[in-house]
């Protein structure tokens, strides 16, 4: 591990684990499970705790709402023993978007490409 890595491992929560998470890991944390994005799922011996540790970016919109539920105890099983079933009308998991090049732009917005007059808008002068 080069120094640069080591620093970031030691300072920042938001590059993955720290070396106090990656340690209560080791010592007390079963692994559970891992979903589609290579996050990695992990219970204390009771199941009273529950965390995860993500593959790349720390951001809580990249758990999907089957481990989200797992990991805030709304079902104890989780959705690798007992996938929840899918309904018809489900769209497929999308995390937040908000900050990418992806980003839901409306018409009118000024971060659109196509920039439209809006008609229901009034803009206001001083007199």
């Amino acid at each position: 591990m080069g120094l640069k890595t080591f620093l970031l491992k030691f300072f920042t929560w938001w590059n993955g684990q720290t070396f106090g998470t990656q340690f209560f890991t080791w010592r007390h944390g079963k692994r559970v499970g891992e979903d589609a994005e290579g996050n990695v799922f992990y219970q204390n011996a009771d199941g009273s705790r529950r965390w995860v540790i993500y593959n790349g970016e720390v951001e809580a919109s990249r758990i999907s709402p089957e481990w989200h539920g797992w990991l805030h105890h709304t079902w104890q099983e989780p959705p690798t023993t007992s996938p929840l079933p899918r309904r018809p009308w489900q769209k497929p998991y999308v995390p937040n978007m908000t900050g990418t090049d992806l980003a839901y732009r409306p018409p009118g917005s000024i971060l659109a490409g196509n920039r439209q007059a809006r008609p229901d808008y009034e803009a206001w002068t001083p007199e």
